[in-house]
């Protein structure tokens, strides 16, 4: 009101024809009010806004991230051009993934849930310019939905009691011994990637009846000096050892789950050229009997079956894909050493990447299931001749460690093939990926950079004490 007062005042005394003075002085008088009363507005309006402030949890602002997925695409070499498809996913994140991505230890379900009942604001600033030229920063604090597009420099804010909500994960607390053990296991880390030589026996992820898993122990104790716990792109079976890879950040994983699932996409695709695979495993097993050829290629579609009136579940090969749902499934093999004792030493490269495709591919394809799978080679296992241990198990003493006692009750000494029920012959032992540490480094440099000459990381892990017991076993 006073400011409409001194507006119309101004412009009739303009309209006067006098001169002097006493008219200048007026209209300097008149535009230091204005002005005082534009700040003092000014003022008013930023003082309500730390006030509203005071109520909420305030998260970074937002600025634009790498498109991870597309990223995986271009290092799997599925995508020619990243910047073709946009370099950056400013423009496709929505403020839930964002909110996501900067509080992880919030449970997804509650931060759904915050947005459902329309307890999330966004706050955006604006430039605007007063009528006397004065530039102020407009913030506007707006109710946010899940799906609504981030801009540059937005702002989420949280209601002030989320600080207050306990962490969702549960901290495992180790002894010495244990903590050790754990870090033993670690292979290779850099600031994307942490890798671990898994032991047989121990679960990748939690579950019924499962006290300790590999994931929630890497999270308390493989962390370091990151704010987010690695998180896991890829599995092995419980009873099954060797290379496991794991996010250190989430874009990282985004990029591996990407890269991991390309791999899978390509081969189903019938793309299994040498030189085109980016992503390489290879692993060691021992079998019981021989294939028919020194090498091959297995392309059996898998399916899943109930058992025991439900109560259980197992993948079979699926012989009309007409008739039961199925996954295409390629494995490479190649025999390493054959044994007069009726065992052979295979290399096993998955193309694709289904659930116990390895384990079924030897048992119903080639006929030779692997030792210790009592589950898709019980029968063969029925049949178990346990080797005259004679001179062999005194050799094996000078030559291979002391057995010992492990932490979390894994037993890593017995289970060889001199054992009654050796443990499942199945390690992972080598992989080569893509350097997302500096696929990342080189974006971050320029975001046209070329990613078609990108080095690889190569890691090799040893085989486990029982496996390495029956190698010894086999060649004395």
């Amino acid at each position: 009101m006073a400011v409409a007062v001194l507006r119309r005042r101004f412009f009739l005394q303009s309209r006067r024809e006098t001169t002097g003075k006493v008219g200048d002085m007026f209209c300097i008088s008149a535009l230091n009010q204005q002005r005082s009363c534009f700040a003092t507005s000014n003022d008013a309006v930023s003082e309500a806004h730390k006030s509203k402030k005071g109520k909420w949890f305030t998260l970074p602002a937002f600025t634009p991230v790498v498109d991870a997925s597309s990223l995986g695409k271009v290092l799997s070499g599925n995508l020619t051009d990243l910047n073709g498809g946009n370099a950056t996913a400013g423009a496709s994140t929505t403020a839930l993934k964002w909110v996501v991505r900067c509080c992880p230890q919030l449970p997804r379900s509650l931060v759904q849930k915050l947005f459902r009942l329309r307890q999330v604001r966004r706050e955006s600033s604006n430039m605007i310019t007063s009528d006397v030229g004065v530039q102020n920063q407009e913030h506007r604090l707006k109710r946010v939905a899940a799906k609504d597009l981030m801009n540059l420099g937005d702002r989420i804010l949280l209601p002030i009691t989320v600080e207050e909500l306990p962490s969702e994960k549960h901290e495992y607390h180790c002894n010495d011994e244990e903590i050790n053990f754990v870090h033993s296991l670690e292979l290779y880390k850099d600031p994307s990637i942490i890798v671990v030589n898994k032991p047989p026996g121990l679960p990748v992820q939690g579950g019924i009846g499962i006290k300790r898993s590999l994931d929630e122990l890497a999270a308390t104790y493989l962390r370091y000096d990151c704010s987010e716990p690695p998180r896991l792109v890829h599995r092995l079976d419980r009873d099954s050892s060797g290379i496991l890879i794991m996010g250190r950040t989430q874009t990282s994983a985004t990029i591996l789950h990407s890269i991991f699932r390309e791999k899978t996409f390509g081969a189903s695709n019938n793309d299994i050229d040498t030189k085109k695979r980016i992503l390489q495993r290879r692993y060691w097993t021992l079998v019981i009997g021989s294939p028919r050829r020194p090498r091959g290629l297995i392309s059996a579609p898998l399916g899943k079956v109930v058992v025991d009136d439900g109560k259980s579940e197992r993948i079979t090969i699926v012989d009309n894909v007409q008739t039961m749902s199925s996954q295409h499934a390629i494995t490479e093999y190649r025999v390493i050493k054959s044994s007069c004792h009726g065992y052979t030493w295979l290399e096993l490269s998955p193309l694709t990447g289904r659930k116990h495709q390895l384990r079924v591919h030897c048992a119903e394809v080639l006929g030779t299931p692997i030792v210790g799978d009592y589950k898709y080679g019980w029968q063969a296992h029925r049949k178990w001749k346990q080797l005259s241990q004679s001179n062999i198990e005194k050799n094996l003493d000078e030559n291979l460690p002391n057995r010992k006692t492990h932490p979390f009750g894994l037993d890593l000494e017995s289970g060889s093939i001199l054992d009654k029920q050796p443990h499942l012959h199945l390690h992972c032992k080598q992989m080569v990926l893509p350097n997302v540490s500096l696929a990342l480094q080189n974006l971050q440099l320029s975001a046209e950079c070329d990613l078609s000459e990108l080095e690889s990381l190569k890691f090799v892990a040893p085989l486990p004490s029982h496996m390495q017991r029956s190698w010894a076993i086999l060649n004395s």
